[in-house]
């Protein structure tokens, strides 16, 4: 199968299994979804979800949480884990939002990647997300995914981003990332998959036999 038909197929399939995929993170507001995504580094959905609901009734907004001590904030959010730095990069981020933003989240990529604990694919998420502007966010799972469908060589996220970036048209960006996502934790996990075993995989390349070997972003 040529690559234009591999990206045809995986369009097509992952439309028919996630028409509508929903956000994964509970949140309210840009805010509340940026501080969530923060505390998803290295931390599943599921537990940022039961730890945020007593962080957003401490604080659910940059002005209340400015205001709040690190400890009380880390001790809230210690079973994400990286307690110490997160929690210093909400109260600071924070600060900044309140004094440089009054208060809101900026849609610009830039200024939330310039945002204590924000890195690029975080920034991504929030502008995806949060304020419907196209982006391409790569996690662990999007990046092993994209090469065991021989779409990107899968050297480091970046470039497995831009990768899937020229390859998708920019109106499904969006869903596409969360829709590799939820591929990825239903039928073609790590452990789950080798790259001979789901769908996607199988009609992709019929004829693989030994197992796909990926590079760890």
């Amino acid at each position: 199968m040529l690559k234009k038909d591999r990206v045809a197929f995986i369009l097509r399939r992952l439309n028919e299994l996630y028409p509508q995929p929903p956000i994964p993170l509970d949140h309210k507001d840009p805010y509340t979804l940026l501080v969530a995504v923060l505390l998803s580094a290295q931390c599943t959905d599921e537990r940022v979800n039961q730890v945020t609901p007593a962080l957003f009734t401490l604080a659910d907004n940059p002005f209340d949480m400015a205001k709040r001590d690190v400890e009380t904030i880390r001790e809230i959010i210690r079973p994400c884990g990286l307690s110490p730095q997160k929690s210093k990069a909400i109260k600071r981020l924070s600060e900044i939002l309140v004094e440089d933003y009054n208060g809101e989240v900026p849609a610009d990529i830039d200024a939330l990647e310039t945002l204590p604990g924000v890195g690029h694919k975080t920034a991504s998420v929030v502008m995806s997300q949060a304020f419907g502007e196209p982006a391409f966010p790569v996690d662990t799972h999007i990046h092993r995914l994209a090469q065991r469908w021989g779409l990107s060589s899968g050297k480091n996220v970046a470039q497995t981003e831009k990768d899937l970036k020229r390859l998708f048209p920019k109106d499904s960006w969006n869903a596409l990332h969360l829709q590799i996502i939820y591929y990825g934790r239903e039928f073609c996990s790590a452990r789950g998959c080798d790259g001979t075993v789901c769908d996607i995989c199988r009609t992709c390349y019929p004829d693989r036999k030994a197992p796909k070997k990926t590079r760890k972003a």
